[in-house]
Formats: structure tokens, sequence, C-alpha cells
């Protein structure tokens, strides 16, 4: 089962990817034909020579090419490398396109599945498709969660199905107390589905923070089966919405705020989806700071360059849609106390022209390090392979910065 959760973003490890990627490119190009020797060059020039059919290897020739070889892949993966960070860091952390981020553009989506019948024994009936449905894995205190299924055929043709049992228990840790269970009580609706609302605050289970599992028990086409359902339950709200968002244009981007009341100190981590003029997902904003307790703001920004890119689209009003959010427990198990999500739109905006807006490229401190890194690497790579080969072709320096929107 899919478990949808916002996480903080580490772009060491993007970084790391893209670096890994443009060396494997590198390396498919290692074994084509090296651009640097001019077109016209002779089998002689790569170190081979034909004596009838048999060819014969010019050891030191064919070194040589070897060498000339890894010398300008090792300018086009440092050109790569630069390039891509230079593109990709146009925009802050926390203001990227929404195409980068599908998974989580639609956070409170069910999760639905369609899985062989899992019968007694372990076994599967591949003949009985079960399919099921869950409103939402993580469930914040006071927030319920409704469960689904039913069973149909290969055909797609329901099958008569009756839940005999159904069963929630916390899942503790190793050595800790059995967690109390709660009976669901399932109902079958018009479209042949079994359907349970479950609220952990409600009943036994609401002091209990981590996973919850139910078990459900059914019979279909004339044998026993069993389904589970897994949710993160927070039994304690960290921090609560206290009042209307608010819209502003600061130096670099479109600012939503949030107000907060923070009960619990520490580092909050929030997301929000911004939509375009047309409803389509354009932005994901995020949040990742330190706060104290009392009144806070969440602040939520959609980066000024990145509306400027989105032309000619109509990218204005934004709405800002899908907020939520938890309190990061750094070292501890669960490492999340959640927030109430706020679904639906949460604030459109008033600002209807890019006028005023701000259209640069994002600049820091770590950004402008890491270039100047990356740049002494091409340049190093470059004088490499021309104190090598000075008759080598090198590639021009220049970036395109374009098209990082779509």
């Amino acid at each position: 089962m899919k478990r949808w959760s916002i996480r903080p973003i580490s772009w060491r490890a993007v970084w790391l990817a893209l670096v890994v990627a443009a060396a494997f490119v590198v390396g498919l190009f290692w074994h084509q034909d090296d651009p640097a020797l001019p077109p016209a060059a002779s089998a002689q020039s790569t170190g081979l020579h034909f004596l009838g059919p048999v060819p014969v290897m010019n050891p030191a020739g064919d070194d040589r090419t070897m060498r000339r070889r890894q010398l300008a892949g090792q300018v086009r993966l440092t050109q790569h490398t630069y390039c891509s960070y230079l593109q990709h860091t146009r925009y802050p952390h926390a203001s990227r396109p929404a195409a980068q981020h599908p998974d989580q553009l639609y956070p409170n989506q069910p999760v639905r599945e369609s899985n062989p019948m899992r019968v007694d024994g372990g076994d599967s009936d591949p003949g009985v498709l079960v399919q099921t449905a869950q409103s939402r894995v993580y469930l914040a205190a006071g927030e319920t969660v409704t469960l689904s299924l039913r069973a149909v055929d290969a055909h797609g043709a329901a099958l008569p199905l009756v839940v005999t049992r159904a069963l929630a228990q916390g899942m503790g840790t190793t050595g800790s107390r059995p967690a109390p269970r709660v009976t669901l009580a399932f109902s079958q609706d018009d479209a042949d589905y079994w359907r349970a609302t479950f609220a952990p605050h409600a009943g036994a289970l609401a002091g209990f923070h981590g996973t919850i599992r139910s078990e459900v028990r059914f019979a279909a086409a004339g044998r026993a089966g069993v389904v589970l359902f897994d949710v993160i339950y927070s039994p304690e709200l960290p921090a609560v919405w206290a009042g209307a968002p608010r819209e502003a244009i600061g130096a670099d981007a479109i600012e939503f705020t949030l107000p907060l009341d923070v009960r619990l100190a520490g580092r909050y981590v929030v997301s929000g989806r911004i939509d375009d003029a047309l409803g389509r997902p354009f932005a994901l904003a995020s949040f990742n700071e330190l706060l104290g307790q009392g009144m806070q703001s969440v602040a939520l920004h959609v980066h000024g360059k990145l509306l400027h890119d989105a032309d000619p689209a109509p990218p204005l009003p934004l709405v800002l849609r899908d907020v939520e959010g938890y309190l990061l427990r750094e070292n501890a198990d669960p490492d999340r106390l959640l927030l109430a999500r706020r679904e639906g739109a949460v604030l459109v905006s008033r600002t209807l022209s890019l006028a005023g807006v701000p259209d640069h490229v994002w600049q820091s401190e770590e950004r402008s390090r890491y270039l100047a890194e990356y740049a002494k690497d091409r340049a190093a790579a470059r004088e490499r392979l021309a104190a090598f080969d000075p008759a080598a072709t090198l590639p021009p320096l220049a970036c395109s910065e374009s098209g990082l929107v779509q």
C-alpha cells in the first residue's frame, strides 16, 4: 500500500543523482566515436592497422585514443553538471514547478488498489480481484478515514461479498503492551462496495500514536479472504491554524502567509499546492523552519521567476489549495505529529498581473558556492583536454536556462 507523506527535500541527494545519471550518459559517449577527433580521422589515427582481414592493435595509439576519450568525457560531464545545477536552481528549494513533484499534487485523493484475493493460509485466488480504497493514509487528531472493498471477477463483474469481521488495532513496537482493538462497522452500498468510516479519536485508540492496522475478513466466491488497511495516526495537534491566510508581493515572490498557533515548538514542515488561472497544478510551495510557541506564521512562496517563465500561459490568479504539514520529531518513532489538513482552496490571489512581480533568477550563498566549484571542475577538465590535444574541439561554455517550468 502506498503511503503519501511530506518530506524535507535532500538537495545534495538530488544533485548526486543528477551527477550519477550524467556519468552514465558520458559512459555511453565514451563507447562512441571521439568527437575531439577531426571528421577525416583515418583508421591509422585510432591505432588500428589492417593487414588483410586481420586487425592488429597499435598499443601506443590505442592508449592515446582511450585517454583522449576519457578527457573528452570529463569535459562533457563537468559541463553537464554545471549546466544542470545552474538550470535546476533558478528557483528556490521552497518554490518548485508542479511537474517536478507529480506524486505530491493531490494528497487527498483516495488510495486505490486491486489485487488477487488473499485467502486463509497465505495463498491467493487470481480468479477473484479485491478492489480496495481508503480516503487517506495519514490522520491528524480528529480526522476520519473511509475504508471500502468489493470483489470482481477477471472481467470486472461484481461478485457477491460479505464482510464477516473487521477489527482495528494499533501496531506497537516489540516488547510494548498490546494496543486496544476496536470493531469497525461495514455496510454495503448500491455499488456493491462494503464501506466503513473509522474515527480513531472516538474510541479506545484515541491516545494511540503510530500505525493502526484494520484487518477485514470476508467471504467471496465461496472462500474466506482477508484484506489489510494501514493508517498513521497522530493523537495530538502540535499547532492549530489560527486565522485567515494573507497574500503579498515580496522581494522575489508572491507570498501566502498562514497564521499558526504553535503549541509545541520545533521544526515544522508544511506544503501547499498552487493552481494557475485554468485550474492546472502550477507549483509546489513548501516551508521547513523552526517555530517557537505562540502565534507564528507559515509563509509559502511562489517565486516570481517561476511565474514569468510560464508566459504566455495565464498563471494568474493563483489558487493555494490542499495545505498539509507536521511537526518533525527527530530520532523518534513515529517521526511526526500531524497538523489538521486544509483541504480544497485556501486562498485565491488578488494579483491578476505580473506587473510588479519580480523577475530574476534565485540567488543564495549556497548556489554561488556550488556554481563556483562546478565552474572550477569544468575549467580544469577543459585545460586537461587542451593540454593533451591542442587541436581538440571544446564545447561552448554557454548554458540554456529556459524550459524549466514545463
